[in-house]
């Protein structure tokens, strides 16, 4: 969207800087459950116009996409306490405006900036550009370089942060998972990091999002047809429905509420049902043709609930993953980098790249 002019590239340059500011000001955490009511208001104006302006500009775009926004806010914490002005730099939740320090804001404006020129890179790289979450993949990288920048001790020089903190690995651990295991030393989500609780989350929460984005995609796809749309227009955005509502959780945990924190199984859950579903009906997601689920038949629908079992595994993928990337980046570090960012882009790749190879 933003690289068809120069006019609208630096149109977008613009609004990043603000879009960046404002995660910073109101804490990224807060930033991140906008962008999933932009994403469920997106959806409205999609189902009801087939135009993804929404979805392009607000909620993944200079608006509020994390990658901009949310990322901001992460820079903005973890370079208010390199500047002694805040305790924890993992702290994502308070607004930092109050912190009353333009300069915080600033940091925020600058990582908009990187967000939004790293986003549009990633995507226009070949072949992998197609085939990846490219704002997910910015999220992280912006969060391990606010933290390579800011991350070392307050005051004491830029980039000087760790990535590990080997420092705080267990002591007497042999194996590197034992070393990086959740404890004193840092974790992510007590309630969320068992094998048990992950393969509980990820395959009832794939399901979840599973169904419901074969049921946006079937019938607002076969409604945007008629109205002259591409018909797959609503199964290549059907997986952002459950992650929006999977953000505006965040707000509850913000509260203080132990929540799940599920938006990357919600979004890989949603794309793999999408995904494979076609495959399944003997068709590509390129060449499938969406129908109403009521013209459905029995195997349509015997299909159907064996892409909620593929969405399943692939959100205990995702899941799994997260909880790796959280105790490889975020346990014992300085600063936050996102879980379920790292889990995003590598398990987009894994179910786009698999889907094309089975097609």
């Amino acid at each position: 969207m933003f690289t068809t002019s120069v006019g609208v590239f630096i149109f977008g340059l613009l609004a990043a800087i603000a879009g960046g500011a404002v995660g910073a000001a109101i804490g990224g955490n807060y930033a991140f459950v906008l962008t999933g009511f932009c994403v469920l208001a997106s959806w409205g104006v999609f189902a009801a116009t087939g135009n993804t302006f929404g979805l392009d500009y607000l909620a993944f775009g200079p608006f509020m996409g994390p990658h901009i926004a949310f990322a901001g806010g992460v820079a903005g914490a973890i370079y208010a306490r390199y500047r002694g002005r805040l305790d924890d730099g993992k702290d994502v939740n308070t607004p930092l405006a109050g912190i009353g320090r333009p300069d915080i804001l600033l940091i925020g404006a600058l990582f908009g900036v990187f967000g939004y020129l790293c986003q549009i890179g990633i995507s226009n790289i070949p072949w992998f550009g197609k085939h990846t979450d490219s704002v997910a993949l910015t999220v992280l990288i912006s969060g391990l370089l606010a933290r390579l920048a800011f991350g070392g001790l307050p005051g004491k020089g830029l980039f000087h942060g760790s990535l590990h903190n080997p420092e705080l690995f267990h002591e007497d651990a042999t194996t590197f998972p034992a070393k990086i295991k959740p404890g004193p030393n840092g974790r992510w989500l007590e309630w969320q990091e068992k094998p048990s609780q992950l393969l509980t989350i990820g395959s009832l929460f794939g399901i979840f999002a599973g169904g419901a984005s074969l049921f946006l995609a079937a019938n607002v796809g076969a409604r945007l047809t008629k109205m002259g749309f591409d018909n797959n227009l609503a199964a290549l955005n059907a997986n952002s429905f459950c992650f929006g509502i999977s953000a505006v959780i965040i707000l509850f945990l913000i509260t203080n509420r132990n929540m799940p924190v599920q938006h990357h199984v919600t979004n890989i859950a949603g794309l793999a049902a999408v995904q494979f579903f076609p495959l399944l009906m003997g068709k590509s997601i390129g060449t499938y043709t969406w129908t109403a689920t009521s013209t459905w038949d029995s195997h349509t629908w015997g299909m159907a609930a064996v892409a909620l079992l593929i969405a399943a595994i692939f959100g205990i993928f995702a899941a799994g993953l997260g909880e790796f990337c959280a105790r490889l980046w975020y346990d014992r570090g300085t600063s936050h980098i996102d879980p379920p960012a790292a889990a995003i882009w590598l398990s987009n790749t894994v179910v786009v790249t698999l889907a094309a190879l089975f097609a």
